[in-house]
Formats: C-alpha cells, sequence, structure tokens
C-alpha cells in the first residue's frame, strides 16, 4: 500500500451528491406527469363516445320540440328562424375557432424542453462540423473572393484564415464550420471549382479554435517550462508529423550537418538542436510552408537559449512498511546514480527490462534520460538513491512506457506508481495509446498494465509481449491506484 503526500491541497468543489435534489425533484415530476398522462389512444375514443351520445340526444330533443312547435299556430315561422339562428351560430364559432386556435403546440415545444419559443424559433440552424483545410491559390487580385464565394453558397461560414505565402501562389489555411451533411469530398470539389488546388482537410475539433498567436504563445510557454515538451509543441504546431533526434555524435558520424539556419526541403525539416544534434520533422502528405519553418525553427532556438531546466515538483510515497521513497523527474544529470542502479540490478532484471545482452544495458541510458526523446521519472530512498526509474517516450507519434525496479524494492507498488503516473502525463500531452514491450514471462509488468483499469490490447511473437493501453476512454489520474499483492485497485484516500 502506497499513499501519497504533497504541498498542495486538493481542489475544493461539491461532492458526489451535490446533485441529489435536482435528481429527486426531476423522479417527482416524471411521477407526476406519469399519474396526469392519459393511456394511449384513451382520449380520441372518450372524445368520440361523448360526441356520439351528444349528437343523438340533441337529435331526439329537437325531434320533440319539432313536434310541438309544429302543431303550434307560429310552427311555419318557428322552424325557419331556428334554422337561421343555428346557421348564424355555427359561423360565429367558427370564426372564433380561427381567431382563437386551441391546437395543442407541437411536440418538443412546451416548458421545459430547452426550444425557444417566439420568432427566435424559426429557422433554427441544424447541426455543423469543424474542418480544418489548406489549399492553393493563386496569387492575383480576386482569387480568395471567388474560393469564400464558393463556400458561402454551400453554406460554409469560415471561422478563421491564415496564409502563407509561397514563391508562386498562396497557401491558405482555413478553420470552416459545414453543415454536418456536407462531405469532404463535397468540399474538395467545391475548392477545386473555385481555382483551389493541392487542397488538404480533415475534420477539427474545439481545440483548433484557438487563434494561431495564442495557440504558438501556449506552445512556446510549455517548451520554456520543460524541455521534453518539445516534441509535443513541434507535433501540435505541425500537425501530424514524424520526429526524430540525431544525437550530435552520429551527425558528424554520417556526415549530416546541418546549418544554423535549419533546411526546408519540402515535406521534411531539418533543425540545429542544442548540443549540435539534429531534429528532423517529416510530413510526407503535406509540405510545410515557409512560415511553418519558420515558427518550428523559433521554438527549437527558444529551447537552445534556455539551455539545461528540469521541473523539480516531488511527490512522496509512503511505502506498506513504514517507508518512503520521493518521485520526481530525472535527466541526463542523474546519469552516475542511473548506472549504479544498474550495478544493483540482477542479470535476470536487466534482462526482463532491456531485452538483450545485460553488459550493453548502460549504453541505453544516454538516451533514456535525455529530455529529446521523453520524461523519465525517478524514485529515490530515504538516502537520496536512485532505486527504480520509469521512461516515456516519444516514438514518432506513438508512446512508449517501461519500468526498471532495483529487486530489493520490487512487490511493493514503485512500479505501478510510477507507471500511473507516467501513463497520466501521456494522456496529458494528447496521446491516444501507449505500448509496454516485455517479455511473456514478465507477470509484473502484465499486473501494472492491467491495474492502469484501460483497455488493452496484447501481441505476442517470438516471446516478446507488446501491450498497448487506450488512453482515451477515462483518464488514468481519476482511477484507484493498484495494489500488486492483491491484484486488485485500492480505495481512493
Amino acid at each position: 500500500m502506497t499513499r501519497e503526500t504533497t504541498d498542495t491541497a486538493p481542489a475544493s468543489g461539491p461532492g458526489p451528491d451535490a446533485a441529489t435534489p435536482a435528481r429527486s425533484a426531476t423522479r417527482v415530476r416524471s411521477r407526476r406527469s406519469r399519474r396526469r398522462a392519459p393511456a394511449p389512444g384513451t382520449r380520441p375514443r372518450r372524445r368520440d363516445l361523448v360526441g356520439t351520445a351528444a349528437l343523438l340526444t340533441a337529435v331526439a330533443v329537437a325531434a320533440a320540440v319539432a313536434g310541438s312547435v309544429a302543431d303550434g299556430p307560429w310552427g311555419p315561422v318557428t322552424l325557419p328562424a331556428a334554422a337561421v339562428a343555428l346557421l348564424g351560430t355555427a359561423a360565429v364559432r367558427r370564426w372564433w375557432a380561427r381567431r382563437h386556435p386551441h391546437a395543442p403546440p407541437p411536440a418538443g415545444t412546451g416548458p421545459g424542453t430547452g426550444a425557444t419559443e417566439g420568432p427566435a424559433a424559426e429557422g433554427t440552424p441544424g447541426t455543423t462540423a469543424l474542418w480544418r483545410m489548406r489549399t492553393t491559390v493563386r496569387d492575383e487580385p480576386g482569387s480568395l473572393a471567388r474560393l469564400c464565394g464558393a463556400l458561402a453558397r454551400r453554406k460554409v461560414d469560415i471561422l478563421s484564415l491564415q496564409a502563407h505565402p509561397l514563391a508562386q501562389g498562396t497557401v491558405d489555411e482555413f478553420l470552416l464550420r459545414a453543415p454536418e451533411g456536407l462531405t469532404a469530398a463535397t468540399l474538395t470539389r467545391t475548392v477545386a471549382g473555385a481555382g483551389g488546388a493541392a487542397t488538404w482537410i480533415e475534420r477539427a475539433d474545439a481545440h483548433d479554435l484557438v487563434d494561431a498567436p495564442t495557440r504558438v504563445l501556449g506552445l512556446a510557454t510549455r517548451v520554456a517550462l520543460d524541455p521534453a515538451e518539445l516534441p509535443l509543441a513541434l507535433r501540435q504546431l505541425l500537425g501530424r508529423c514524424t520526429i526524430r533526434s540525431v544525437p550530435a555524435a552520429r551527425v558528424a558520424a554520417d556526415g549530416q550537418a546541418v546549418p544554423v539556419e535549419g533546411v526546408l526541403d519540402g515535406a521534411v525539416l531539418r533543425l540545429r538542436a542544442p548540443g549540435d544534434g539534429v531534429l528532423t520533422v517529416e510530413r510526407p502528405r503535406l509540405p510545410f510552408t515557409p512560415t511553418e519553418f519558420a515558427r518550428a525553427r523559433a521554438l527549437v532556438e527558444l529551447d537552445g537559449r534556455l539551455g539545461a531546466r528540469l521541473p523539480r515538483s516531488r511527490h512522496v510515497l509512503a511505502l506498506d512498511r513504514g517507508e518512503a521513497v520521493t518521485v520526481q523527474r530525472a535527466d541526463a544529470a542523474d546519469l552516475p546514480e542511473a548506472r549504479a542502479l544498474h550495478q544493483r540490478c540482477s542479470p535476470e532484471t536487466l534482462a526482463r527490462r532491456y531485452h538483450g545482452p545485460v553488459r550493453d544495458a548502460d549504453r541505453y541510458l544516454d538516451h533514456l534520460l535525455s529530455p529529446r526523446f521523453g520524461r523519465t521519472l525517478a524514485a529515490r530512498d530515504a538516502g537520496g538513491r536512485v532505486v527504480a526509474l520509469g521512461h516515456l517516450l516519444w516514438d514518432g507519434e506513438e508512446t512508449e512506457v517501461a519500468l526498471l525496479v532495483e529487486d530489493a524494492w520490487q512487490r511493493r507498488g514503485i512500479g505501478g506508481e510510477l507507471l500511473g503516473r507516467l501513463v497520466a502525463m501521456a494522456a496529458e500531452a494528447g496521446g491516444g495509446s501507449v505500448y509496454a514491450v516485455t517479455q511473456a514471462s514478465n507477470t509484473a509488468m502484465v499486473a501494472a498494465m492491467r491495474g492502469l483499469g484501460l483497455p488493452l490490447d496484447y501481441q505476442i511473437e517470438e516471446g516478446t509481449l507488446v501491450i498497448t493501453a487506450r488512453l482515451d476512454v477515462t483518464p488514468v489520474c481519476s482511477r484507484p491506484a493498484y495494489d500488486p499483492r492483491s491484484g486488485k485497485a485500492r480505495p481512493a484516500r
């Protein structure tokens, strides 16, 4: 059992019973409506029976009156006068009914249905969808106006527009709100008919409603606070792309040196990373524009100017034996302590973690502890010695998690705590899934992944097990911690 203590008080808010009165009132209203509402078809049948009985009664009364009046001296005058009076009464009633209709309101317009009463209810627009679209138009007067007019005829609203000038033509990037029934193919044909070429379109969401300067400033803030955010910031800035970081030693060996100003080559960006390394960004289906290249280069330059930095927040976990470990971020400065951890781990533990010769384990640490490739969490004992490492690695558009726990500290919940925090980081960064590569016999890693409470996918090939967890179901941070001893989730404290 572990218990976490931090210096930050939990946010206050209404408890789970805050909505109980509203739910009770809703139940009371629904019961009353059920008691008052007649059974289906009852009211029309009752109305027919009453009308038939009234008609028969009226005929009987009229026959009796007509018989008695016809025998009297005023019979020939009284009967025509009564007929005229009845016709006049019917005409007045019909005129009154037209002027003051008593028909029930249409379904869905009564109180409590959320419908708008009066003239505002007319012309209510249907459902819409957001689209991100990019197309190339000629650099001449009127070209953009023709494109906007074609979209307007399709009832498409332009929410934002960015222009990316090129040597020939202009790339216009739109955020559109279109009717739900309008497909991407129809939009593409509409744009092509208005002079747009090389059109690219995909669905957008509410996050794209933020204007470009605000989004870029937010990404710059994230990079300034944490160097591990640079790959994620570039991906959010440039869309779906693959980012690779090449260390300076390999750049020199392969002769792939990049000038300080970087290189823009169609769908590939090469940027000089801090430490003379190289960042390569590829987006095969959509070439980069000079504007995107300048923004990406500015983010990388900001990261290099700020130098080495790392968030130093600490979280203390109390273990079941009364001991405590401290969890915090780690980077290349912790390389000596990480190597010492390798020396204390058994060959079996290292083999389960690195899936290869134990003597090669140390050479992975330079890559794992670099914030250019992901994030690392270290668990330290009371003496400050690293007893466990957890890695979150950016692998193109995917994310990998990995754990290493010293033998003397295994089966005590440290691995599960590190894994939960790493997966929460991946979810916060916008990842759709994480995967772990381990051996099929590594039951501890399998149990830790199951403890997340997320949908898992298992793939086994030649003794290697790949476990993928989907993050688009429920936030990991809202799930209770996992107890490796009982195999069940611990209740929240």
